[in-house]
């Protein structure tokens, strides 16, 4: 079509407004389908996991698995984790905050993920601390000190025994159970839970065998909520 003069003197396509008014259209409707589609698609992983939860009630909590809290604690939150990432790290100080906000409700299950390089080897190290007791307080100073050693662009996995010197550990019993490396088999059956209950990212969250589906804080204090109030 021919240009068109306005009244103004200027020169508009009708093309153009034609064009802008479906595109406008097309903005509206892609953005309501993508976000119909993630809400089904988060909806249906939320599915297999709970599935996948309910059909392996076993694979939650293991003989070896590290626990915080009562035993008779009324929820029972199980975590899987990678030592290496930096959103485990990041989200741990909110988890030890739901501890410290019901010392009597909740207790902890810490499962491994491993999904970095140098995972297997830090949880090595968490293992040979746990053979001494220490393994929460390996756990905080591997965190506290993820960016040197956990650099994934420049690892340093080298420095790992010396964060197990820093908390006092015997380093010789600490070296030889590292070097037998039971924890591998450890590991791998964490990993091996965690890929049948549907975990694929870490930190993964269980509430009394529910998955959380949206990470965050307060997704995770209102199911924990629900669970104590039941």
């Amino acid at each position: 079509c021919p240009p068109e003069r306005s009244a103004g003197g200027r020169f508009v396509r009708r093309e153009v407004y034609v064009l802008g008014s479906v595109a406008a259209v097309l903005v509206v409707t892609f953005g309501v389908a993508a976000g119909l589609y993630l809400s089904s698609e988060k909806r249906a992983k939320s599915d297999v996991r709970n599935r996948a939860a309910a059909a392996n009630p076993s694979r939650l909590e293991r003989s070896h698995s590290h626990s915080l809290g009562p035993d008779d604690a009324k929820v029972t939150l199980v975590e899987f984790l990678d030592p290496e990432c930096e959103a485990c790290r990041a989200f741990h100080p909110r988890v030890k905050k739901l501890l410290s906000q019901y010392p009597k409700s909740v207790r902890l299950v810490l499962r491994y993920m491993p999904l970095h390089q140098n995972s297997v080897y830090a949880a090595g190290a968490l293992e040979a601390a746990g053979e001494q007791n220490r393994f929460w307080e390996m756990l905080e100073v591997l965190f506290q000190n993820q960016p040197a050693w956990g650099n994934h662009q420049n690892p340093r996995p080298d420095l790992i025994p010396g964060f197990a010197r820093q908390i006092g550990l015997d380093m010789a019993a600490f070296d030889r159970s590292m070097k037998a490396g039971l924890y591998r088999t450890l590991v791998e059956m964490d990993r091996s839970d965690g890929v049948a209950l549907g975990v694929s990212g870490t930190p993964s969250f269980f509430v009394n065998g529910k998955p959380l589906v949206r990470l965050g804080y307060d997704p995770l204090r209102a199911m924990i909520e629900q669970e104590i109030s039941r």
